[in-house]
């Protein structure tokens, strides 16, 4: 039997879970919601927000000091003024970080050259400091495919351990995606994670297109929490990747207890309607499911701790 690909789950609740209107987690909330995603095994978290490096970090420090081994990663801009100072503070406070550079033309900086001459000349800086650094490029699906492919390669070739790929308006489609993500699997020696928005409903589509197609890693938050319209839910994400044969190493059993603990935590309510983990999604109204309710589930409830029950 052939085995299943792994696919790498980044959770970055702690990044873009903050995005939410009325969301701010306290440090003790941060603890606690770091924790359960160890315990659920989930293997990277990240937890450093591109413009907020120095606020993050004590954060990053405590999740060492509490003896967590999850790993951890941040984000810097690659075009900011401080880049070079922020680099230095994350060296030794997380076991990663990305170098963030906008594809879009109508984000700073403008031109091409800048944008290519400021991304690597911040990682070969950063590569110094013998840290794991990734880059990452916001807008991949609304800029040019020859730019972005131009950037990956070259930034490989600089020693960059990985590339990120974000869909950040949202408005892409899962076959889009998978054209993407085989371009790049196809030209680049190095992992390829991609970063899902929800704006159009399909970020979970998309990431699962992303796996078929090849893609190492996995950007989610729990509930799918994030800006506007949120992110790729852990939820939906880990149970479709493991009904279709991928790996993840995270426990299903975990997903409503995070589930749960996100929902108290931010105050944002999840929708008794909500894939995976909704109170509906093992209740069965309707008479014609009655004798056989199992063919009308998408996955066994138990999977996730939740109980079949049969309404009227």
């Amino acid at each position: 039997m052939k085995p299943s690909k792994r696919i790498i789950i980044r959770d970055v609740t702690l990044r873009e879970g903050l995005d939410v209107p009325h969301v701010d987690f306290s440090m003790e909330q941060k603890r606690r919601i770091a924790g359960l995603l160890e315990q659920a095994k989930v293997p990277e978290i990240e937890v450093i927000a591109p413009g907020k490096v120095f606020e993050d970090i004590p954060f990053a420090k405590k999740v060492k000091e509490d003896g967590l081994q999850i790993k951890t990663s941040g984000l810097v801009y690659a075009f900011s003024p401080r880049c070079r100072e922020e680099v230095a503070e994350l060296c030794g406070c997380v076991t990663r970080f990305d170098l963030l550079m906008p594809l879009s033309r109508e984000r700073r900086p403008y031109a091409k050259d800048t944008k290519r001459d400021l991304l690597l000349d911040l990682l070969h800086y950063s590569l110094q400091r013998e840290t794991e650094v990734g880059v990452g490029f916001p807008h991949s699906t609304q800029g040019e495919m020859e730019f972005l492919l131009e950037m990956s390669q070259e930034s490989v070739k600089k020693g960059a351990k990985r590339i990120v790929v974000y869909d950040t308006n949202g408005s892409a489609d899962p076959f889009a995606i998978a054209d993407l993500i085989r371009r790049l699997k196809a030209e680049l020696d190095a992992p390829v994670f991609f970063h899902a928005h929800n704006d159009l409903g399909l970020a979970t589509a998309n990431s699962l297109a992303a796996a078929h197609a090849g893609v190492d890693g996995l950007d989610t938050t729990v509930n799918g929490l994030g800006d506007r319209a949120g992110n790729a839910s852990l939820e939906q994400v880990v149970m479709a990747l493991h009904l279709k044969g991928f790996s993840t190493g995270v426990g299903l059993q975990n997903l409503k207890g995070l589930s749960e603990a996100v929902e108290e935590e931010s105050g944002v309510e999840v929708s008794r309607l909500a894939p995976v983990v909704g109170e509906y999604v093992s209740m069965h109204k309707s008479p014609g499911h009655r004798e056989s309710p199992e063919l009308f589930e998408a996955f066994d409830p138990s999977l996730v701790g939740l109980q079949r029950k049969i309404r009227g």
